[in-house]
């Protein structure tokens, strides 16, 4: 009798080691998977694949509400993939990311405010601004919407400091309603996007996500690769799937939650 009790205390206290390694060891793979979706959501955004972008932003948004990813650089990539999703919706104008109506574009200057911190290139930053300001008032003029475009103006008017210059010249393409004014021309949207990459470029340069993607590399460049690739990994089409409304919801509310309480 005292035998099998030794061997039960034994067997538990196994258990709970087995346990505690196997949370900590989940906790490292949530990492690696929240960083191999954020380099995913990068390159989606580069190579403007709007559905792939779409579809790997639902399997993010699940991922970052992981209660394992505490921390800035944690909330720093989710700030930033929220930013890209408004930016990559930018011509979306029914899309609603906050209750307040405003249109995507503006909900990404609001966001893009409290990365500045990310930003080594001031100058940088504020091209950014100033491209989301002419691209807020190009798309909605673009979509036959004046009266948004006057809304979106009087917001970065009221939000922001840009020369008064820039204001005048805006106001007066948006009172003559010309949607293809030159300077909306050469301020362009595609040009909105390009500067972006740039500011991406930079950041994973400082930050590098690629972990996962530089092990798998590793496993498809071995002997055994192309078998493992065939035969380890689950058949995408037989993966169940869920509902990521909830999810998405949810992860909305964080991100609104961050743009109020300037965790940055």
């Amino acid at each position: 009798m005292k035998g099998q009790s030794n061997s039960k205390v034994t067997t538990n206290v196994n258990n709970s080691k087995e346990n505690v390694d196997f949370t900590r060891a989940s906790s490292v793979v949530i990492k690696w998977t929240f960083d191999f979706m954020f380099l995913s959501l990068c390159r989606c955004f580069k190579e403007d694949k709007f559905d792939e972008f779409n579809e790997t932003l639902s399997t993010f948004e699940g991922i970052s509400l992981n209660p394992s990813l505490k921390g800035k650089p944690y909330n720093e990539k989710t700030m930033i993939c929220a930013f890209l999703s408004r930016v990559m919706h930018g011509k979306q104008l029914d899309i609603q990311f906050e209750d307040d109506g405003i249109i995507p574009l503006v909900s990404a200057a609001k966001i893009w405010s409290k990365l500045e911190c990310t930003v080594e290139d001031k100058s940088l930053f504020k091209d950014i601004v100033n491209l989301l300001i002419v691209q807020s008032v190009g798309v909605c003029l673009e979509k036959g919407q004046t009266s948004s475009a006057s809304t979106a103006l009087k917001w970065f008017k009221n939000n922001y400091e840009f020369s008064q210059n820039l204001g005048v010249k805006l106001s007066k393409i948006v009172a003559d309603m010309e949607t293809y004014h030159p300077f909306l021309m050469s301020v362009s949207f595609s040009r909105l996007r390009e500067t972006v990459q740039t500011y991406l470029d930079s950041y994973l340069e400082k930050n590098p996500s690629d972990y996962l993607l530089k092990e798998a590399t590793k496993v498809l460049q071995s002997p055994q690769g192309m078998e493992t690739s065939d035969s380890s990994l689950p058949d995408a089409a037989n993966t169940p799937t869920r509902d990521t409304e909830e999810n998405r919801n949810t992860f909305l509310r964080l991100v609104k939650s961050n743009i109020q309480q300037d965790i940055f």
